[in-house]
């Protein structure tokens, strides 16, 4: 198994529900920040900032993985694979695809984490935020993964 390989299910990312899947995501960080940060179920700024830190984090995630695995496109916010890439019945594959899922969501919250604190430290301290971010990615993940996940290895299959 080639570990970045999505020749087949990373094309979903250019289809419309590709872009409706991301901007739930986005709208699940934005409200999660908000009620974290300011209290309220949604805050224009910190919202607008979500936007910003999840784009500019998936733009990197795309680049570094073409960079990374010969041009194929692999991440936005976490590896966009079906069971055609991903044999779930083998264990080294399995290691090997929850080893870059930990690193892609790892490198995904340092990159929105570097620039909500940039945007929002006037407003808010930097725990606060760092606290926001994490909270928020934790909880996109879990739903981002549990839907494309369901949907790539059970549904689409």
């Amino acid at each position: 198994m080639l570990l970045l390989d999505t020749a087949y299910f990373g094309k979903y990312v250019y289809l419309p529900m590709g872009w409706i899947f991301m901007a739930c995501l986005v709208a699940i960080e934005a409200v999660v920040m908000s009620k974290v940060l300011a209290h309220a179920y949604f805050n224009t700024r910190v919202a607008f900032v979500a936007l910003i830190s999840n784009a500019v984090s998936g733009i990197a995630g795309a680049y570094t993985s073409i960079a990374i695995n010969g041009g194929r496109l692999l991440t936005v916010w976490f590896p966009w694979v079906s069971s055609h890439e991903v044999n779930t019945e083998n264990e080294e594959e399995l290691l090997s695809f929850f080893l870059y899922c930990v690193i892609a969501f790892v490198f995904a919250v340092i990159i929105e984490l570097i620039i909500n604190s940039i945007f929002l430290n006037k407003r808010y301290e930097f725990r606060p935020v760092m606290r926001a971010t994490i909270i928020a990615n934790v909880i996109s993940f879990v739903v981002g993964t549990f839907v494309l996940y369901s949907y790539s290895f059970f549904i689409f299959d």
